[in-house]
């Protein structure tokens, strides 16, 4: 073999290698694959303050969806995802979080670019881009974001918002919040007008105030999460560590507690499967 011909060899073998390598999972605003990608380490809130009056309302419009960020099944730090291939009749309630400064001006799964000044959100199932309408449970406040990213991949959360989603929904001073999501159909939408304003039309429907079952409180985390995780498979309901400041410094208690739960044959259900686990004698409170 003459010395152009190993050069020829040697040129095809290094285009396929770096073509190999430039092959990456989704984004993910929560994932660690993609860590070494930001030039920040750990995400936080803007530098600059946001103005509410630059934040738009996100309007559903028909939608143009492609393979961009809907590969299915995909994996993140170990874990396999599917992509829902209908949004149509989705909801669920759980944990929502924020992503910032960390991922501004980066590329969503999609390939759009992420503005933590927008309101967006992330999701590990729903098919990108659609639209989907998030409550926040503590408050009441409710808006319609779209849903253009991949994450949050930690087990006790169900959607990662922007920055301004967050703000939106009363909840950018603090980690998470536990929200309803309810996924949204272009043209089969029930309530387009005034979507961020409060109190939330879609959850007037309740005449009873929502209850939670308080399974426990611990000092350690990870105690709480094991007992949030074992619940949250037990009993099939949306199941959240609420953490405040215990007595003494740099001290917190984490409770573990279920819900919301409105009707009260289905709070008495729960209640005898935690009891009947040999897990305790819950007791109900409201937020």
């Amino acid at each position: 073999m003459n010395s152009s011909s190993k050069v020829v060899i040697a040129l095809i073998l290094g285009g396929l290698i770096s073509a190999c390598s430039s092959v990456s999972p989704p984004s993910g605003s929560s994932g660690n694959s993609q860590a070494g990608r930001y030039s920040i380490s750990q995400d936080r809130a803007p530098s600059v303050a946001v103005d509410p009056s630059r934040i738009q309302d996100v309007i559903p419009e028909p939608i143009n969806r492609t393979m961009a960020g809907n590969r299915s099944p995909y994996t993140v730090n170990g874990r396999s995802y599917r992509v829902m291939a209908s949004e149509e009749g989705f909801q669920e309630t759980g944990l929502a979080s924020w992503y910032g400064e960390k991922f501004h001006g980066h590329a969503t799964s999609n390939g759009e670019i992420f503005d933590m000044y927008q309101v967006s959100a992330a999701h590990t199932r729903l098919p990108i881009p659609s639209f989907a309408r998030v409550t926040n449970l503590e408050n009441q406040r409710s808006i319609i974001v779209r849903v253009n990213d991949r994450g949050p991949f930690h087990n006790e959360r169900i959607i990662d918002l922007s920055f301004a989603a967050a703000y939106k929904l009363g909840f950018a001073d603090q980690g998470t919040a536990l929200v309803h999501v309810e996924s949204i159909v272009p043209g089969q939408e029930r309530i387009l007008a005034a979507a961020s304003r409060e109190p939330a039309p879609v959850m007037e429907v309740n005449s009873s105030p929502a209850r939670y079952l308080q399974a426990g409180a611990f000092a350690d985390l990870s105690s709480a999460q094991r007992l949030s995780d074992r619940l949250r498979n037990m009993t099939g309901r949306p199941v959240f560590i609420r953490s405040i400041q215990a007595d003494g410094p740099n001290q917190q208690l984490h409770r573990v507690r279920i819900g919301p739960i409105v009707d009260s044959n289905e709070l008495r259900r729960v209640t005898d499967l935690i009891v009947g686990a040999g897990l305790g004698q819950p007791f109900t409170v409201q937020e």
